[in-house]
């Protein structure tokens, strides 16, 4: 179980009294059991037709779980057209949320960016009121987040951009100031510059101007661009600038764990070893969440091994393994 707070308060009271009262500085106590949310999203038309008589409404790629699970943390599906209660109560047990990438659309009702947006609003107010709580966004997760600080209107605030190329980053000179890269690794910063491991698959992204557009330029801190297979330039990787939010364009999770031919994903050692980084990074600050279920018995029933992943690579799908939750079969 993580650490409560009424320990860390009476260690930090022991501690004072053990030091004479004297001024220490103490080292944050972190929790090193995280249990992190990954977001669900609709199901694809695709995969709805391989599995027509369980009728699944919404799935997990199982690349996600297990790129958290390399770097030491536990999973917890986060499911999607729930009130915002459920959010709220699900958010108090774990100790941070991966909005991962997909091919779901923002304006489906009850879907992946209303769960988004209840997520969203309740990890600021967590983090106004002193209670860390990070967020980490992929691909779309990454362009959701900057939608929901623009307002969610229409149009939607990010540009049409076609990237299906591994790309290398395009550091901005301060970004060793950030949270994200101020202690990341000099090799592994070397190959993010200068080799093509970021692997990227999309149809929108974020550019310089949609920051602008909605005064969000202080809000959000950019560390990186890329550019799109037509030369566009687009925002490779940020973080909020206040809020442990993070964001990045590509898909570190698919370099170790997605194995379709026909993309050309980069495999190599040092694809992997850079990629690694970001996923090791945000489960180093869902450390400093201090969340915890009630019990043993209660983590068990909400974990994603209560959830079968099934071998999707082999019927055409791009992800290799897939989790699928809420069947709805044509004999209920």
């Amino acid at each position: 179980m993580a650490i409560s707070l009424e320990l860390v308060l009476v260690l930090s009271i022991a501690c004072f009294l053990h030091c004479g009262g004297a001024a220490v500085v103490q080292d944050v106590v972190t929790n090193d059991r995280p249990i992190i949310g990954v977001l669900a999203q609709e199901q694809s038309y695709y995969l709805h037709g391989k599995y027509p008589e369980e009728n699944y409404t919404s799935y997990i790629a199982a690349s996600y779980v297990k790129d958290v699970e390399s770097a030491g943390a536990r999973v917890v599906p986060i499911m999607i057209g729930k009130d915002r209660g459920y959010y709220k109560d699900l958010l108090k047990k774990i100790n941070g949320v991966v909005l991962p990438g997909g091919a779901t659309y923002f304006n489906q009702s009850n879907g992946y960016a209303d769960a988004g947006q209840h997520i969203y609003e309740l990890a600021m107010e967590m983090n106004d009121a002193g209670d860390y709580f990070p967020v980490f966004g992929t691909c779309l997760g990454f362009e959701l987040l900057v939608i929901l600080a623009s307002g969610r209107g229409e149009p939607e605030n990010r540009i049409r951009c076609y990237s299906y190329s591994n790309l290398p980053l395009h550091f901005t000179d301060d970004f060793r100031k950030s949270k994200m890269f101020s202690d990341t690794p000099e090799d592994v910063i070397d190959i993010l510059k200068n080799e093509e491991v970021t692997i990227n698959a999309h149809q929108f992204c974020i550019v310089d101007e949609n920051l602008r557009a909605f005064n969000l330029t202080n809000d959000w801190r950019v560390t990186s661009y890329s550019d799109d297979d037509y030369g566009v330039e687009f925002i490779a990787t940020v973080e909020h600038t206040r809020y442990p939010f993070y964001g990045v364009q590509f898909h570190p999770e698919k370099n170790a764990f997605e194995w379709k031919l026909s993309k050309g994903y980069n495999h190599s050692r040092n694809a992997i070893k850079a990629n690694k980084y970001f996923m090791d990074f945000f489960v180093n600050e869902c450390r400093r969440s201090l969340h915890a279920f009630k019990s043993a018995a209660e983590e068990n029933e909400y974990a994603i091994y209560n959830f079968e992943a099934k071998f999707t690579g082999v019927l055409g799908s791009q992800h290799h393994e897939i989790y699928f939750f809420e069947p709805r079969g044509v004999s209920n």
